[in-house]
């Protein structure tokens, strides 16, 4: 993804570099994962010695945050496309605006077929010794804040579970999104049962047992999405 912002020719010039430094470490990443990520090696390939390239990324973890953002924004514009889309198919209909769960699974498994080590760089193993800044919990909480949004909003007079009373008080995952605790559940658990399927996919489990992963995925999709959805959690 290339960066943004450049205006003088140094900008674009530094810009280019460091859009052609994070496709060579998505390169390193595909072939021996992000643990294993090199900025020396990158530099080789580039034919840059090692603290010519530090100019342009400060260290390892500086590298890695980009990609993160970038695999980040990547989906939010893919969810962003999915709810464009989703109002013009509902034109003149009397349905809430924006996708509903469904389509957001759809598009979902679609951005993380079209490239798996984006997807596990975001949502597999973390990288060991890499701790994320702040700005990159903001972006996690956008797509959730979209996730939210898509959820039917649990009807007042639904028994309070365990679970309910845990996330009103840990509902900082969620950021400042106004859903009450039982749709932050809804959400929960509808967001790691379609990771549970797609990280499997992703990762082989299911080659050679013989059915269609798409159809299981769908399958999940049907057995926990309401049918009749009561509203949303706020106007978008």
């Amino acid at each position: 993804m290339a960066e943004s912002g450049a205006t003088t020719p140094r900008e674009r010039y530094r810009a280019q570099v460091r859009t052609e430094i994070k496709d060579h470490a998505w390169e390193q990443i595909a072939t021996a994962g992000a643990s294993a990520l090199s900025l020396n090696a990158i530099a080789k390939r580039m034919g840059l010695s090692g603290p010519a390239l530090y100019r342009y990324y400060a260290g390892r973890d500086e590298l890695i945050t980009g990609l993160i953002k970038d695999a980040y924004r990547s989906l939010a514009d893919t969810f962003r496309q999915a709810s464009e889309a989703s109002d013009a198919s509902k034109a003149g209909a009397s349905s809430a605006p924006g996708p509903d769960l469904t389509t957001l699974a759809h598009a979902l498994r679609g951005w993380a077929l079209d490239d798996p080590q984006r997807y596990f760089l975001i949502y597999g193993t973390p990288v060991p010794g890499y701790h994320a800044p702040d700005d990159i919990t903001a972006i996690a909480q956008q797509i959730m804040a979209t996730l939210l949004d898509a959820c039917p909003v649990t009807p007042p007079d639904s028994a309070v579970t365990p679970l309910d009373a845990h996330l009103e008080d840990h509902r900082q995952w969620a950021g400042d999104h106004p859903a009450p605790p039982a749709t932050l559940r809804s959400a929960l658990t509808f967001w790691t049962r379609l990771h549970g399927v797609l990280s499997l996919e992703l990762a082989g489990h299911f080659t050679g047992m013989g059915f269609d992963p798409a159809l299981l995925f769908a399958a999940e999709l049907e057995e926990f999405s309401p049918s009749t959805p009561v509203g949303r959690t706020r106007s978008a």
